[in-house]
């Protein structure tokens, strides 16, 4: 290994170059499905524009794939800046493509595609990949190699005015990929979602069989999603038939506090097993779920409440909660999100914040009405609801809640929760009272507790155990979550009286607010060792900046959106003028603490837990040394000479907002 690091060590990636390096980042690379869809996930947008009605994929011996449309087909022109055939800049240039646009005159204004990220990564990873595109009366054919253009754009024929189109052959690289070979269920069931999703376009996949012969599947759903649900549940009793709607805002009635066009589709069945289903975002498969799914849930709990609360259904001692509802639904949703937000590039899970409240208020209303419809089936849900609740506390109340080390009192500045279901159940350590008096009002009393500290925790590195109690607010943090202080080598059983199963520490976003939390991992790094390694103890990340979009006309609402850091507002904004938004219509503000946020605030950004993030605090195997050492070095009272050469190592790595 060179030792040589000087200017020449540093090497920049170019075109297509990080793909090929890092593939991983970019697509799964267990098979080559995933950037075979990103093709059929362009021609499923110029469906979902209303611009396409059919849709052919051909599954070749050779192992290669093709994907034709009848869309508009892909620009073939010169880019007024780059000077390049559109279409080429397409498949080899990351980030280029039309979805970026979405205000009025863009070229979509719901697509899957979102970074212009895709068909450039099918590109890169593929061995060769073929482009042919009708458009105004003409037939262009481009082809690469390797990311490569190997067959520059040239018109190839002639085709009528009114036909247009785009199909493109990929032959993936085996190289980058464990098994070379699509996955035909993947395949398959990507197509019929397709179809379900996508009324009156004709999906069909002919696949070449080594003999000779081919094989033609085509789906169709004319009953859309609740035909397809029904399918899912062939095999299981449907305890009320499958309740299904659409609803998109810009119709009379509907909210105008979401883009034209916005909303959900959705069905959903009640079975005596386990619940699960199928979410998609834009067409795109979510199979993680994510906010969309929340929202739905919400919507469905909130109104079967109403609904049991009307009838005075609920007996006296039992809480609803939306895992009751939830726990035995079927389902299939679709959500159309105007810009919607996924976590990384293979899209398997959205995490738009907005998405949970655009659902949530479109299904409620019409779920509503169904049950007032049909007020026996009303009461078969609610009815089935209550029961899983009553088992949930009957659970719960096997876990007896015990005080810690015979204190008898608990602290009277704790907010504790209602629930008895340790498992469940949260405490915020909140930094000041006037955070903390913000945390009590954005909380679920159910099940999540609230402990405000005074001023900065006392650094508990090398304090004796026994003096640990002199300090108050370490006692009454080991009063609340009912342990004892312990070291690591002591049984698991010292958590036997543990009274929450996260103990979340929530502070500001700024210096102070990190300090605070360094003091806090400190202390249970220390004395609490068994919460970290059964993984009880969280830090909550709240918002530094929050970012203040007007509304630009229906088609564009009122924004408000939240950033952790600098990093983050940067990209946030880099992303509104990607999207034409003029400087003037934005808004950036900076919170001082937890405590300047109103309720709606801290609890949509930190506390709720659909739409909050929540990291868990552990220590990787085989680092226990090192973290040691480390915390030793940067928290022990004798170390400032270590302290002062690691910041002045290290020094030049932090970011300062002057």
């Amino acid at each position: 290994m060179s030792k040589v690091y000087d200017e020449s060590s540093v090497r920049v990636l170019k075109g297509l170059e990080p793909v090929k390096e890092r593939p991983g980042m970019y697509t799964r690379t267990t098979d080559p499905t995933h950037i075979c869809q990103e093709v059929i996930d362009n021609a499923a947008d110029e469906a979902l524009g209303g611009f396409a009605k059919r849709i052919e994929v051909t599954l070749h011996r050779d192992g290669s794939l093709t994907v034709a449309d009848d869309g508009r087909g892909i620009p073939v022109g010169l880019h007024p800046e780059e000077q390049v055939p559109v279409v080429e800049l397409v498949f080899t240039r990351l980030h280029a493509g039309g979805k970026f646009n979405k205000k009025d005159g863009g070229a979509y204004s719901f697509s899957g595609g979102l970074h212009g990220v895709g068909v450039s990564v099918t590109n890169a990873l593929s061995t060769r990949l073929e482009v042919e595109v009708m458009r105004e009366g003409q037939v262009h054919r481009l082809v690469f190699a390797g990311g490569d253009v190997v067959e520059p754009l040239q018109v190839t024929g002639t085709c009528g005015q009114r036909r247009s189109g785009t199909r493109v052959r990929v032959w993936p690289d085996a190289r980058y990929f464990e098994s070379p070979k699509v996955s035909m269920q993947e395949l398959e069931r990507l197509l019929r979602a397709k179809a379900v999703l996508l009324p009156g376009i004709s999906v069909n996949l002919t696949v070449e069989k080594h003999d000779g012969t081919e094989e033609v599947r085509s789906w169709n759903y004319p009953q859309g999603l609740p035909g397809y649900l029904a399918e899912l549940c062939a095999e299981s009793e449907l305890l009320v038939p499958i309740f299904s709607d659409a609803r998109y805002c810009g119709k009379p009635g509907d909210s105008d506090t979401f883009a034209e066009g916005e909303g959900a589709a959705w069905a959903v069945a009640w079975t005596p097993e386990a619940g699960s289903g199928e979410s998609y975002v834009n067409l795109i498969p979510t199979a993680l779920g994510g906010t969309h799914e929340a929202g739905l849930r919400t919507g469905l709990f909130e109104a079967l409440r109403e609904f049991i609360d009307h009838h005075n259904l609920l007996p006296r001692g039992v809480k609803l909660q939306a895992e009751d509802v939830w726990s035995k639904v079927r389902y299939v949703l679709s959500a159309k999100v105007l810009d919607p937000q996924f976590q990384g590039q293979t899209k398997e899970r959205l995490n738009s914040r907005e998405a949970l409240k655009l659902v949530a208020s479109m299904v409620k209303t019409p779920f509503e009405l169904w049950l007032n419809q049909h007020v026996d089936e009303g009461r078969k849900l609610a009815e089935l609801a209550i029961a899983q609740a009553m088992n949930r506390l009957r659970s719960g109340k096997k876990v007896e809640r015990r005080k810690s080390s015979g204190i008898a009192i608990l602290p009277g500045k704790l907010t504790d929760c209602g629930s008895e279901d340790i498992e469940r159940n949260e405490l915020f350590l909140v930094e000041g009272d006037s955070a903390g008096g913000s945390a009590k009002l954005a909380r679920d009393k159910e099940y999540q507790a609230i402990l405000p500290l005074r001023g900065k925790v006392l650094n508990a590195f090398e304090t004796p155990r026994d003096q640990l109690f002199a300090n108050r607010e370490i006692a009454d943090i080991a009063a609340s979550i009912g342990v004892d202080p312990h070291d690591l080598s002591e049984p698991a059983s010292v958590l036997a009286n543990l009274r929450y199963g996260k103990v979340i520490i929530l502070s500001d976003a700024d210096v102070d607010g990190s300090h605070i939390q360094v003091l806090l991992l400190t202390l249970f790094y220390r004395h609490f060792p068994q919460l970290i390694a059964a993984g009880h103890l969280y830090v909550a990340k709240p918002p530094l900046f929050r970012v203040d979009v007007a509304g630009q006309g229906k088609a564009r609402p009122a924004r408000k959106l939240y950033a952790l850091d600098e990093d983050e507002r940067d990209g946030m904004l880099a992303r509104l003028r990607d999207e034409g938004v003029k400087a003037e219509a934005i808004t950036v503000s900076r919170f001082k603490g937890l405590g300047e946020m109103n309720a709606d605030q801290l609890k949509e950004t930190t506390m709720a837990t659909d739409t909050r993030r929540l990291y868990r605090v552990s220590i990787e195997d085989g680092a226990e040394a090192e973290t040691l050492r480390l915390m030793g070095m940067l928290m022990g009272k004798g170390e400032a000479a270590g302290r002062r050469e690691w910041m002045e190592r290290h020094g030049n790595e932090v970011d300062v907002d002057i």
